[in-house]
């Protein structure tokens, strides 16, 4: 399983979930999808994606991953989760299917979600990808249309150490005809998307050629955009309840999407597009992403743990001009975190922990490289413990800041 041990735990292969799905009758076929791809951003613009197809009134599927407190999480038809009796049905009536394919934990979890959208005759699902695009599982849908976000450094050891090779990996799901959304133009990244969409014949468009964004305003409750499409007003006074200063970067992208779909002949009155977007987290049950957990002290949360996601945490954490951070931080073994370290500002106070899963990166071992490059604080041997100490030494006026890692995230009690 790849959330618990890492890159062992990826197969570099299609053949497991096409042989998965033909025993299963193709279900991949038999619904409409949008297929995401990215580094940062896939989640978000996965959820505010489905928020909106659904106040549009579609029946809509949502796979995303890795879930944060139940694998039900993974699998959601118009919000709600996979049913706890579909899923032991399913291991039940394919045990013999796994046995004989041995696929990983993934290749089982995207077979499911597909048969389970297939069955419940969703009218669209959102897929996002796990990880990279080429080689990765949901890459066998053919869908309405491919998203692809931000690119950046992450997982470098299965997808390339550069924008460009980590860019090939995410084009692989651009398909023969099918148009592609790139939600931000990247120098490295956009020649790579222009050879794979010429390769395939596939409309490919840049969503900020088309769409600019302009904070109106925001807090941490909600930020409001002015949304222009080729220079002009398009959408005024945008709500979006997904405060993460990022999702500037995501939203060309959505809205590109659904323009798209709307000359598909998808409909999306302006109140439901309004609506999905201002109330995501409500709609779809996202959770993680700089999400408020606390006002007295102000305690945030957010999943982001690679170099952009760590420096736009950072940026928005100074804009809050707080007197004091007092950082929860762990993260994972397979990853050089050295770039991510040196982002995190010396002034903060630190309390290294490490997630309760064989794939967190020693505590003991995150502490000794972040004193070496003069980060202050105390280990502590679990995410509890570590917030625990957080709290009993901050004050009112001071925040807190829980992060690193997916899995840091996933152990936090009141999320």
């Amino acid at each position: 399983m790849y959330q618990r041990i890492g890159n062992a735990a990826f197969k570099k292969s299609l053949d497991n979930i096409i042989a998965l799905c033909d025993a299963l009758g193709q279900p991949q076929l038999k619904f409409k999808s949008i297929h995401v791809a990215g580094t940062n951003g896939k989640g978000s613009s996965s959820h505010m994606l489905a928020a909106v197809l659904q106040k549009s009134g579609y029946k809509t599927g949502l796979y995303t991953s890795p879930h944060l407190k139940s694998f039900t999480e993974r699998v959601k038809i118009n919000g709600q989760e996979l049913p706890q009796d579909y899923l032991i049905r399913f291991v039940e009536q394919n045990k013999n299917l796994f046995e004989s394919i041995k696929p990983s934990f993934f290749e089982m979890t995207v077979a499911l979600a597909f048969k389970y959208f297939a069955d419940e005759q969703v009218d669209i699902a959102v897929i996002e990808v796990g990880l990279g695009g080429r080689l990765d599982s949901t890459n066998i849908v053919t869908p309405e249309l491919s998203l692809i976000t931000n690119i950046g450094y992450d997982h470098q050891a299965l997808l390339g150490d550069t924008i460009g090779a980590i860019a090939f990996e995410k084009a692989g799901i651009i398909k023969l005809g099918v148009p592609a959304v790139v939600s931000t133009k990247q120098e490295e990244a956009e020649e790579v998307f222009r050879l794979k969409a010429k390769q395939e014949s596939a409309p490919l468009y840049f969503a900020t050629d088309r769409f600019r964004i302009e904070l109106v305003e925001g807090d941490i409750e909600r930020q409001v955009f002015n949304v222009y499409s080729d220079e002009i007003l398009y959408l005024a006074g945008l709500e979006l309840d997904l405060t993460g200063t990022y999702q500037k970067y995501n939203l060309p992208g959505v809205l590109h999407v659904l323009a798209l779909l709307q000359e598909k002949g998808y409909t999306f009155p302006e109140e439901a597009l309004r609506a999905g977007l201002a109330h995501t987290k409500s709609i779809t049950g996202l959770k993680g992403r700089w999400q408020k957990l606390n006002n007295a002290p102000l305690t945030i949360c957010d999943t982001g743990h690679n170099e952009d996601g760590i420096k736009q945490i950072v940026e928005q954490l100074e804009m809050l001009k707080p007197k004091q951070v007092h950082m929860v931080f762990g993260t994972v073994n397979d990853k050089d975190i050295t770039k991510v370290l040196q982002l995190l500002p010396k002034k903060y106070r630190y309390y290294f922990c490490q997630a309760d899963i064989p794939r967190a990166l020693p505590v003991q071992e995150l502490y000794n490289q972040a004193k070496s490059i003069g980060l202050n604080g105390t280990a502590y041997t679990s995410v509890a413990a570590a917030i625990s100490a957080a709290k009993a030494n901050v004050a009112p006026d001071e925040v807190i800041f829980i992060g690193g890692s997916t899995f840091v995230v996933a152990e936090i009690e009141e999320l």
